[in-house]
């Protein structure tokens, strides 16, 4: 039984793609980054208390993926908007510069308690969009509930210049790592992966190749 510990449609539409049924079971966790913590070291520890926290609820047959994403300036995480103002401000702050999104995967077989963890990070250069483009994004509502107060998506804003990364990890689940950790559980997949996912987000990926030939989760 794979279960996701999130109830993130965007999760949950990339999970879709390896072609293995499902089911979504939210982890509720204190989501507080500690003193000095770096945006990886964030991420990492919080997909493992997610997959932990989801695994003591279900039963042994189950295998329990979780993940989590932030935005980051540097070493400073970016989370989600308090309010409008504060995801106007993030906006401002992103504009016409390189950042970094970073997502945690955990992968956690319930029966022995094996646990895996890869991480995955983004370089995300931001276009140079107007007050009166953020002042419209932000009405909508969106930002409210992204890290970074932005959805790479989006099809009205459009905000980022141009990708040359893992576009999956910055909508929040990077699917060749979460492949790697997997096939790491001797877990087959039927799916082309790398094929389904840029199929899926219309995006011509330069890395999958090189995530998927590395072998181990660092």
């Amino acid at each position: 039984m794979l279960i996701l510990a999130s109830n993130s449609p965007r999760r949950k539409e990339l999970l879709t793609l390896l072609g293995l049924p499902f089911r979504a079971c939210p982890a509720e966790i204190d989501e507080s980054a500690l003193p000095g913590e770096t945006p990886r070291a964030y991420v990492l520890r919080l997909a493992e208390g997610k997959a932990r926290a989801i695994a003591a609820l279900t039963p042994t047959d189950s295998l329990v993926i979780a993940a989590d994403t932030t935005v980051a300036d540097g070493n400073n995480i970016l989370g989600k908007p308090a309010d409008e103002g504060q995801a106007t401000e993030m906006l401002n702050r992103l504009r016409g510069h390189v950042h970094q999104v970073h997502t945690a995967v955990a992968v956690l077989r319930v029966a022995d308690g094996a646990l895996l963890l890869d991480a995955c990070a983004t370089d995300v250069p931001m276009r140079d969009y107007s007050q009166a483009e953020i002042a419209a994004y932000v009405a909508t509502g969106d930002p409210l509930d992204k890290a970074g107060a932005y959805a790479i998506q989006h099809d009205g804003f459009h905000p980022v210049e141009h990708l040359e990364g893992c576009y999956a990890n910055v909508v929040g689940l990077p699917l060749c790592h979460l492949t790697r950790l997997l096939r790491m559980l001797n877990v087959e997949l039927q799916a082309n992966v790398p094929v389904a996912c840029q199929e899926a987000l219309h995006y011509d990926c330069p890395v999958f190749e090189k995530i998927l030939s590395n072998t181990t989760n660092k």
